[in-house]
C-alpha cells in the first residue's frame, strides 16, 4: 500500500512524527503576535519579536544541511529538540510571566531554532534513504505532513483549545506535541542513513554552505528557491487590506486563505508525484514558476472586473495554493546539483526558504505605498517568471557532463 502512494515505509514513523511536532510548533502561528499586543507589548516590540525568531530560523535552516551531512539527520533532529524545549521554558515559563522583552526576545529566538533543525533533517534524511525515480513523491509526502501540521492542524487546535485552556496552557500542550513528534521521529524511526553520505565534522564542511555558492547553479537554484515563498509570505502583508477595500470582510478573507493551504497541502502530494512522472524541471518551471505568474496577476484582475465575488477569489487563491506545490520538486532535484556535497547545498536549499520570508515584506515596504497592490503582485509575478526562466539551467553535473559529451562528438 505504501508503494502504491509513495510513502516510503522505512521512513513511516518520521513523517508521522513530523507531523506531530508542527502540531505543536504551530498552536501559536495565528495570534501570538496580537495576542502580545493585548498584553501590553507594543506593536513595535511585537514586530521585533516575531522578526529574531525569523533570523533564527533562516540561520538554523542554513546550518542544518551541513550539520546533518557531519553529524546524521538523528543527532542534528535531536538537537532541534533540546533548542525547542530550552527556548519554550524559557518564553512561557520566563518571559511571558514577565513580559519584559529581555527574557522574551533571546527565548523565543532560541525557540526559533528547534523546527528547522528538526524538519529539515528530516528532509535530508528522505534525500538519502529514498531511491531517485521516487524521491519527489517522497518530498511531497514531507510537505503535506510539514503543512497539515504547522498550517492546518495546529491552528485548527488553537482555535478549538484557546477557549478552554488560555494561551499559556496552549503554549505548554504544544511543546508535548513537539517532545511526542521528536520521540517518534528520532527513536521510533529506525531507518538508517547511509554511512557514505556522513562525513567527519569540520571547518571546511561548515564553510562549504557558504562557498558553494560559488557555483552558477547553486546560485541560481537559491534565487528559484528563494522566489518560491514569496507569494506564500507577501500576500498576507497587504491582499487583505486591497480585498477589504472591494468588500470583502476578514471573515472571508480568513477563509480563503486557509481553503488555499488545504489546497495546498493536497497539491504537494500530486505535484510530487507529477515530477517523478512527467520531469522536476518541468513542473518546478511550468507550474511554479510561470503557472504562479499567471495566478498572480488573476488575484489582482478578479476584484477589479468582478468586484466581490467570494468564490471566485476562493478559487483564484485555491490556485495560488496549487502552484505553490509545483516547487516540490525542487527539494529532491537540489541536492543532485552538488552531488560531492550533498549537505551543503541542501543549507543553500534551506537559506532559500528563509530568504522568500524577508524578501517579500520588504517588496511590500518598499512598493504597496507608491504602487499599489497591482504594482507588488506584478513584481511578485516577474519574479516567478524570473525562476521559470532559470529553472531549465538547473542541470546536474552528469548531465551538464553528458551535454559537454554530445558538443565534442558533434564537433
Amino acid at each position: 500500500m505504501f508503494d502504491k502512494i509513495g510513502l516510503p515505509k522505512n521512513l513511516l514513523w518520521g513523517y508521522i512524527g513530523l507531523a506531530i511536532f508542527m502540531i505543536g510548533d504551530g498552536v501559536e502561528q495565528a495570534w501570538i503576535a496580537i495576542w502580545l499586543v493585548d498584553k501590553g507589548l507594543s506593536v513595535a516590540q511585537a514586530s521585533y519579536l516575531i522578526t529574531a525568531y525569523g533570523v533564527t530560523v533562516t540561520l538554523a535552516a542554513w546550518v542544518t544541511g551541513v550539520l546533518v551531512q557531519t553529524l546524521g539527520p538523528r543527532k542534528v533532529m535531536l538537537y532541534g529538540l533540546i533548542t525547542f524545549v530550552i527556548g519554550s521554558i524559557g518564553f512561557i515559563g520566563v518571559g511571558l510571566k514577565t513580559m519584559h522583552m529581555a527574557w522574551m526576545l533571546p527565548f523565543y529566538a532560541i525557540r526559533g531554532i528547534g523546527y528547522p533543525l528538526f524538519a529539515y533533517s528530516f528532509l535530508i534524511w528522505i534525500n538519502y534513504s529514498t531511491p531517485v525515480e521516487r524521491r519527489s513523491t517522497a518530498v511531497g509526502w514531507f510537505w503535506f505532513t510539514f503543512s497539515l501540521g504547522l498550517s492546518v492542524i495546529g491552528p485548527f487546535f488553537s482555535s478549538l483549545a484557546l477557549p478552554v485552556m488560555g494561551e499559556i496552557h496552549v503554549l505548554w500542550v504544544g511543546m508535548v506535541f513537539v517532545v511526542v513528534g521528536s520521540v517518534l521521529g528520532i527513536w521510533v524511526n529506525r531507518d538508517v542513513v547511509p554511512a557514505s553520505e556522513i562525513h567527519p565534522f569540520s571547518a571546511a564542511e561548515l564553510i562549504k554552505g557558504i562557498t558553494i555558492l560559488q557555483r552558477p547553479v547553486i546560485a541560481m537554484g537559491l534565487v528559484v528557491k528563494s522566489v518560491n515563498g514569496i507569494a506564500q509570505y507577501g500576500l498576507a502583508t497587504f491582499l487583505p487590506l486591497y480585498l477589504i477595500s472591494f468588500g470583502y470582510s476578514k471573515t472571508e478573507w480568513l477563509h480563503m486563505w486557509s481553503a488555499m493551504f488545504l489546497v495546498a497541502i493536497f497539491a504537494n502530494l500530486f505535484f510530487g508525484f507529477f515530477g517523478d512522472k512527467f520531469g522536476w524541471r518541468t513542473t518546478i518551471m511550468w507550474v511554479g514558476g510561470f503557472g504562479y505568474a499567471a495566478v498572480l496577476i488573476l488575484v489582482w484582475a478578479v476584484p477589479q472586473l468582478l468586484g466581490h465575488n467570494f468564490y471566485v477569489m476562493a478559487l483564484v487563491l485555491c490556485l495560488c495554493g496549487i502552484t505553490m506545490a509545483g516547487y516540490v520538486p525542487l527539494s529532491a532535484l537540489f541536492p543532485l546539483l552538488a552531488p560531492d556535497s550533498k549537505g551543503a547545498a541542501m543549507s543553500v536549499l534551506n537559506l532559500g526558504a528563509g530568504l522568500g520570508a524577508f524578501i517579500a515584506p520588504a517588496i511590500t515596504a518598499l512598493f504597496y505605498s507608491s504602487l499599489g497592490a497591482g504594482g507588488v503582485l506584478g513584481i511578485y509575478a516577474g519574479l516567478y517568471v524570473l525562476s521559470g526562466v532559470l529553472t531549465p539551467f538547473l542541470k546536474t553535473p552528469e548531465e551538464l557532463d553528458a551535454r559537454v559529451a554530445m558538443t565534442d562528438k558533434a564537433a
